[in-house]
């Protein structure tokens, strides 16, 4: 039942995770204060490498970044792994 939980929590926060890229591409174009990259790959690497890689396809956003290109993914994983280990068999 808990796993039930944390998946529902994983997607709530990939979809704040894909909305925070969003903004950081919004205010690149308007060229505003932006969300630094450590905050963007961190939030990726805490279980937030779905909705980074989702943001990072939809709004074509740090797609040029080696960085990115090869952590995202990375990310996604190594989430791949805990969703695995953490549903019953």
């Amino acid at each position: 039942m808990i796993w039930q939980y944390l998946l529902l929590v994983m997607a709530a926060w990939n979809v704040i995770v894909l909305i925070l890229y969003g903004i950081d591409k919004w205010k690149a174009k308007h060229d505003r204060w932006r969300i630094s990259e450590a905050a963007l790959l961190g939030s990726a690497f805490c279980l937030g490498g779905a909705g980074a890689l989702f943001g990072m396809t939809v709004f074509h956003h740090k797609t040029k970044k080696w960085k990115f290109r090869i952590l995202v993914p990375l990310s996604v994983v190594l989430q791949a792994a805990v969703v695995y280990g953490i549903l019953p068999r």
